[in-house]
């Protein structure tokens, strides 16, 4: 690690605090350009320091207190970034949400959240203002409005300490509605610290960003990972396939992170003889399969491709080695700060290696991971049971460490990146008069490599109804995000069920798409 900072060591997890690590680069480094964004705008330790002060002038002013909450629904990274130091800076906690949600969803997470403050971009307030949340206790305001002519006092900073709440990230339900993952500043912080430990980040490494930064990846795993260890962040607002490897070549990256459908796309655009004109030496990628891993080595030469594993509630605890192939495994133990066992779900016995059991974690350090779900201390409480923390994946270790994720035992769907809820696609067609059922399920998605799902929902109609599968998707439109818009309907005359009454969405799984499957080609 960049040992720059001669006022914070942070080998002491106490020094893990966003807003001390911010303000200590500026101090002992003001001038260092730390982002430059694909436009050529260039950001230095002094200039983000001002603008962070400057929204927490804002934030303060409108009476946001340590520990309370500001949902932030931005997409430019040049208005979302500042808000997010600004945040810090006031120990308040940063909600930040998806900007595809829509209706039911969205509302959910802005009453869990229980906001004293949305900033949000304007194209936006059209769907939030269809939300009916208490417009009294829950101003709603654009980073525009705010008056950048002054800044925060230093000496008006609030103490933070690292087991303080940071961040809630909401991430997919999947037997109920999406969950606020609380995240104290020690977690998020630690995802950063993963990153630069285990892909052995040099003083003049300059990391691609192109995630967006309302996920922990592109956040807390790459941006803030560059804060700590003075990294250029290159950023693009919004990941483009054909825009990718022209960015990491004109701009000399040498890092990268990706998602499944990043990595689809990259290698679906056609060879061209840049590809192996880059400085680019390691990708990281959840999940990596096989092929498109041997596509990275091969045909455009990077040296490093590694797996990875983790969930926004458990950090990322498994890391695969630079120099091995990841082969189709996702990582081995980042052993300095987390236990992982395979166990059984139902017994939680560990199980021999070898054979398939559920990914368990617990963290070696306080607040190394999430404190819990925000309003839910049974689920919390359960997803904890017998102190390790449940991922509900599906998964075996090998004898040589290797680590291999099977499948998902929760009915969660990832798409393009995202985790999908089935809870709430199934809530988005029960609103649909003609339905009285829907269970909704990932299939393979076509092309996909294993690396993606496509989103299924089969459904059991009122008597006589009148089949509009347009009009449907339209009416379910109105509260989901386009990427969990379903690819395939069908129309069921019964649902296989257990002996309680629940629908066995196994076995539709295993049957994927039938003869009788309506493809949604929008």
């Amino acid at each position: 690690m960049n040992t720059s900072q001669p006022s914070l060591s942070l080998e002491k997890p106490e020094n893990w605090v966003i807003s001390k690590i911010i303000l200590n680069q500026f101090k002992s480094d003001p001038n260092f350009e730390i982002i430059e964004f694909v436009d050529h705008e260039k950001w230095t330790f002094k200039k983000l320091i001002s603008l962070g002060l400057k929204v927490s002038h804002n934030i303060n002013k409108l009476n946001v207190k340590k520990g309370e909450s500001i949902i932030v629904m931005i997409d430019d990274p040049k208005l979302f970034i500042p808000i997010w130091i600004g945040a810090s800076f006031l120990a308040v906690t940063f909600v930040a949400i998806n900007t595809a949600l829509r209706g039911e969803v969205l509302y959910h997470q802005i009453e869990t959240s229980s906001p004293k403050l949305i900033i949000a971009e304007e194209k936006y307030y059209d769907e939030i203002m269809k939300i009916n949340f208490d417009r009294k206790k829950t101003k709603l305001i654009s980073p525009l409005d705010f008056n950048y002519s002054r800044e925060l006092a230093e000496t008006q900073i609030v103490e933070s300490n690292n087991y303080d709440v940071s961040c809630v990230m909401f991430t997919s339900g999947t037997s109920g509605p999406s969950k606020g993952v609380i995240m104290p500043n020690c977690h998020c912080v630690l995802f950063a610290i993963g990153t630069i430990e285990n892909y052995e980040l040099k003083e003049n490494d300059k990391f691609y960003i192109c995630l967006p930064l309302f996920h922990a990846n592109g956040l807390f795993m790459q941006l803030l990972a560059c804060i700590i260890n003075k990294n250029k962040a290159i950023i693009r607002g919004k990941f483009s396939a054909s825009n990718w490897l022209k960015d990491i070549i004109k701009f000399k990256a040498t890092h990268t992170n990706m998602l499944g459908a990043v990595a689809n796309f990259v290698v679906a655009q056609k060879p061209t003889s840049l590809d192996k004109k880059h400085h680019l030496k390691l990708i990281g990628s959840a999940p990596l399969p096989k092929e498109p891993e041997k596509i990275f080595r091969t045909r455009f030469d990077v040296k490093h491709v590694v797996p990875l594993y983790g969930m926004t509630e458990v950090n990322i605890p498994l890391y695969g080695k630079k120099d091995e192939l990841g082969n189709g495994t996702c990582g081995k133990l980042y052993k300095k700060y987390f236990e992982v066992e395979i166990r059984d779900p139902v017994s939680d016995q560990k199980v021999k290696n070898g054979e398939v059991g559920e990914i368990m974690v617990r963290s070696l350090v306080p607040y190394g991971f999430m404190q819990g779900y925000l309003g839910l201390p049974e689920k919390s409480f359960d997803s904890f049971r017998n102190f390790w923390f449940h991922t509900g994946d599906a998964g075996i270790k090998k004898s040589n460490g290797h680590f291999i994720f099977v499948d998902r035992i929760k009915d969660c769907i990832r798409k393009r990146g995202e985790n999908i809820s089935s809870y709430e696609v199934e809530q988005a067609f029960l609103k649909i008069p003609e339905v009285t059922e829907a269970a909704a399920y990932a299939v393979p998605a076509e092309g996909g490599d294993g690396m993606e799902d496509d989103v299924m929902v089969s459904l059991l109609l009122n008597k006589n109804s009148e089949i509009n599968y347009l009009n449907w998707i339209e009416k379910a439109k109105l509260n989901l995000a386009n990427f969990a818009i379903p690819r395939y309907i069908r129309i069921m005359s019964d649902f296989p069920k257990t002996q309680t009454g629940k629908i066995q969405k196994h076995l539709l799984k295993k049957e994927g798409v039938t003869n009788d499957t309506w493809k949604n080609i929008n």
